[in-house]
């Protein structure tokens, strides 16, 4: 038997996350180098299968299949096509910068009395995490899928409840009842999400009698099995309420800037950039695979929700007040262009929305690590309390630049090419709401540049005015991200070259081709 590849990029972190939680309270250091090896063993992992990954071949590679509940059909089957490797690949990626930039987040505390802070369960939950979005990513088996999807929900909550942020104007007693708050928000929506998807599952089940997406699929495919039409729609929408509040999609959208304000600076990069697009990428591995019939149907709903959610989301990141808010709403407008690309039902816009998952994760990450290292400094998420930080820090604040300027899609830049491919793939089908959609790059450089100006530029305010530069530590994290957003976005063929075969499949099962262009190409 080969070596199950799989399986072990999910279980090191499952197993580091057992070690690390299991070190005494006194290693506190010890228990965060034990959560950053086993990070980076795990990174390694990813980069292997990337590596035996072949775009050209089968489209699920390095599948595992073993007997699980065998009177229910559950197995346990695992196996990657290019979009999951890429997710894959991004979410090993980020954990390790997480834990670094989050290296004193969950330090014990001193408000009168030294509190107690168990550092090495932060460190654990992390990991945690990481094993359950890796294994999301994997899964080809519906029911094993949807464990993982709700399990990560557990360690998540305590995260933002446990280990929230500590910069907040009204004191310990308030941002301990706010954490609360954001938490049982956050499990609450993505319960009620998971728990219409349970009964989707059931149905399914009910309908096909086996979880298997590649049987299934297969099935549906070939014509050996059929659903009423009426019992496929109420089946996607079943599905596509779970992701939609994990992506999150307006109007579903509204418990991501609780949680990112009252989270880490890390923690609020966990959610945005690695478990929300868990939901983006369910969209296209089971609402399409499944159930193409019904994605055809819903598509105009959705891609008006889209369309509402990427104009909404960057008029209220123009209004925010709070860096980390800011931020929330700017995803959830991103967010929206995702989805816009999913639904638009062209190779352009799929393989865009692909690749923007791993654009976005990689920018958002390099702003909100920048932001909360600014935050940590001065101890307020306000952005009325900054001004002049390029003149007493300007590595920072450059970092801050290219972070911000990522985020509205800069010409030069990782998001600017997916966000041109979605555009263009939803222009070619539906021009008007292509059309509408470019105002939401206008108002991204707005909020982006206004929320530069504001923090960065004029007079250095008295409470800036001794703020140290980044740090070696923050470097180390911070610039990679930028020299990856750099890279990729002057050199995407990496990436594109993984996903597309992968998008072009995801056509084929919703019988989908792109439009002709109105004007033939000249010969």
């Amino acid at each position: 038997m080969s070596f199950p590849l799989l399986t072990a990029t999910a279980v090191l972190p499952a197993a580091g996350a057992v070690a690390t939680a299991a070190v005494p309270a006194a290693r506190r250091t010890a228990a965060k180098w034990l959560a950053l090896l086993v990070s980076l063993a795990t990174l390694v992992l990813a980069i292997v299968v990337m590596v035996r990954f072949d775009p050209g071949g089968a489209r699920y590679q390095l599948t595992e299949s073993h007997a699980w509940i065998a009177d229910f059909g559950v197995r346990y089957e695992l196996g990657v096509d290019g979009i999951a490797v890429a997710l894959l690949a991004l979410t090993a990626l980020l954990i390790p910068f997480i834990i670094l930039a989050g290296w004193h987040d969950a330090d014990p505390l001193e408000t009168g009395s030294k509190r107690w802070r168990p550092t090495q369960g932060f460190f654990a939950l992390i990991l945690a995490v990481e094993a359950m979005v890796i294994i999301s990513f994997e899964a080809t088996d519906v029911f094993l899928f949807y464990i993982f999807f709700e399990a990560m929900l557990i360690p998540m909550y305590f995260l933002i409840g446990g280990f929230g942020d500590r910069a907040h104007a009204q004191g310990e007693e308030a941002a301990s009842t706010q954490r609360s708050y954001a938490a049982v928000k956050f499990l609450l929506y993505n319960l009620v999400g998971g728990l219409i998807m349970l009964a989707a599952v059931i149905g399914l089940y009910t309908v096909a009698g086996n979880f298997s997406l590649t049987e299934i699929a297969q099935a549906r495919a070939n014509g050996t099995l059929h659903m009423a039409t009426s019992t496929e729609r109420w089946l996607f929408l079943g599905f596509f309420f779970a992701f939609a509040v994990k992506a999150p999609l307006w109007p579903l959208h509204t418990w991501l800037p609780n949680a990112m304000q009252e989270s880490t600076a890390p923690v609020a990069v966990l959610i945005t950039a690695v478990v929300d697009k868990v939901g983006t990428f369910a969209m296209l591995r089971f609402c399409l695979q499944l159930f193409p019939e019904a994605s055809k149907w819903a598509t105009p709903t959705i891609l008006v929700l889209a369309l509402i959610s990427i104009i909404y989301g960057a008029l209220l990141a123009v209004g925010q007040r709070d860096i980390k808010r800011l931020v929330a709403y700017a995803s959830i407008s991103h967010f929206g262009f995702i989805i816009l690309g999913i639904f638009a039902m062209t190779s352009q816009g799929q393989s865009g929305a692909t690749l923007y998952m791993v654009n976005h994760g990689i920018s958002t990450a390099a702003l909100m690590l920048v932001a909360g290292f600014l935050i940590s400094r001065r101890g307020s998420r306000l952005i009325a309390d900054y001004g002049g930080v390029q003149k007493v820090a300007p590595v920072l604040a450059g970092t801050f630049l290219i972070g911000s300027l990522a985020t509205l899609s800069l010409p030069g830049l990782a998001p600017f090419v997916s966000e041109f491919l979605v555009l263009v793939g939803t222009f070619t089908r539906y021009p008007a709401i292509g059309i509408i959609a470019t105002f939401g790059i206008v108002l991204a450089a707005l909020y982006t540049l206004v929320l530069y100006q504001r923090t960065m530029t004029g007079p250095v305010k008295p409470a800036v005015s001794a703020m140290p530069d980044l740090k070696a530590r923050e470097l180390v994290v911070v610039a990679p991200l930028i020299v990856l957003l750099i890279f990729l976005g002057v050199y995407p063929k990496p990436v594109t070259d993984i996903v597309n075969p992968a998008v072009n499949q995801t056509m084929s099962d919703v019988h989908k081709t792109d439009p002709k262009p109105a004007v033939e190409a000249a010969k």
